[in-house]
């Protein structure tokens, strides 16, 4: 077993995925997943969308990047989305217009006319709507074993069942220990643990920078009628729900972010309870049955902008972590512009507009 590397990175979900795809053709890469299997946590429980102004304007420029590589390699579905409002919401609709103007998203202004075209079964008392026709379905478990393959023929080593336990600076490098899955040692540590980052970074004698989890929970549901497949995400403009179809269910989310200590998540029925009551003050659908629950963690930094960058005080040491419900949409611009700055590449045409200060490290002090 090999136990020297240019590059470890920790976490083998779509972040470490997708980092050490783009790094492996460049570097001797080892990516280290503490579960017995890639993607167990946040990027095995996504809903699944990629939705061009989620995340908000600073979070577009990513998203905008990474939607012609998504479509290249077959990754999305059309889908459109709708953010929904009541009569006293119109100001909140016309603020979040104005809040993406400018930003390259096409997102338009409805009418309670068009949304009737749109929904059927939709309550009176939503009468305004944000229109975003470019919102699609993203295949995350295609993209992640994109991602891993792409890792693998360039020469990385994945290892799982591989949780770090300690790392001390050791010359110019790591000396890495993974308990019974043995030592490495390598020049560049990258954290791209999810909701453990800011435990990496403790281990490493790194300065946590305040990365929360939050848990966010999604139910699967059996409606009457059961929801139309063109049925567009819908959202609330407050941030109360989201919901979309899926082969002929319906996925359902409360919108919940609470904070949570970094751990295999589990829903609260409390919140599959606000989570029905939602959405039936939406349409006028019967709710038949639960067949599904579950929960996972985004985690955010303090400001809710990803982490990607050198720490400040940390040699060797490179954050790739607060990409809290994003991180999937974002996955090829983010890893391209990473791996760029970690390895001191020029940009190309996918993140060449990116501005890479608005995502570094040193901005959290």
């Amino acid at each position: 077993m090999n136990t020297s590397f240019d590059i470890a990175v920790i976490g083998a979900g779509m972040a470490g995925a997708s980092i050490a795809a783009e790094l492996a053709p460049h570097a001797k890469v080892l990516v280290a997943e503490a579960e017995t299997m890639p993607g167990y946590h946040a990027t095995g429980r996504s809903a699944a969308f990629w939705e061009e102004c989620y995340g908000g304007p600073g979070v577009v420029p990513l998203t905008l990047a990474s939607g012609k590589y998504l479509r290249q390699h077959d990754m999305l579905s059309p889908r459109g989305a709708l953010y929904l409002g009541r009569a006293e919401d119109e100001p909140a609709i016309d603020a979040f217009m104005e809040r993406f103007g400018g930003t390259g998203v096409h997102i338009e202004k409805l009418g309670r006319s068009s949304l009737e075209e749109r929904m059927a079964g939709l309550r009176p008392e939503w009468t305004f709507a944000v229109s975003e026709p470019a919102c699609a379905d993203i295949d995350v478990a295609g993209l992640h074993q994109h991602y891993l393959a792409l890792a693998r023929k360039a020469g990385a080593e994945l290892r799982t069942s591989c949780a770090l336990e300690s790392a001390e600076r050791e010359g110019d490098g790591w000396r890495l220990s993974f308990g019974r899955s043995g030592e490495a040692h390598a020049k560049v540590l990258v954290n791209a643990a999810g909701a453990w980052a800011d435990r990496v970074a403790g281990l490493a004698g790194a300065r946590a920078l305040g990365i929360t989890p939050f848990r966010r929970t999604v139910i699967q549901l059996r409606t009457d009628p059961p929801p139309p497949t063109d049925l567009p995400l819908v959202l609330d403009i407050s941030g109360q729900f989201y919901f979309k179809p899926e082969h002929g269910r319906l996925w359902l989310s409360p919108h919940d972010e609470t904070p949570n200590p970094a751990s295999d998540v589990a829903p609260e029925e409390l919140d599959v309870a606000i989570a029905i009551d939602r959405f039936e003050g939406v349409v006028d659908w019967r709710v038949a049955a639960v067949e599904r629950k579950w929960a996972g963690l985004r985690s955010f930094a303090p400001d809710r902008m990803p982490v990607y960058g050198f720490d400040g005080a940390r040699d060797g040491f490179f954050w790739f972590a607060g990409q809290g419900g994003f991180g999937i949409q974002t996955a090829p611009a983010a890893a391209r512009l990473g791996a760029q700055l970690l390895l001191g590449l020029p940009r190309d045409e996918m993140t060449e507009a990116l501005d890479a200060e608005l995502y570094s490290p040193r901005r959290l002090g």
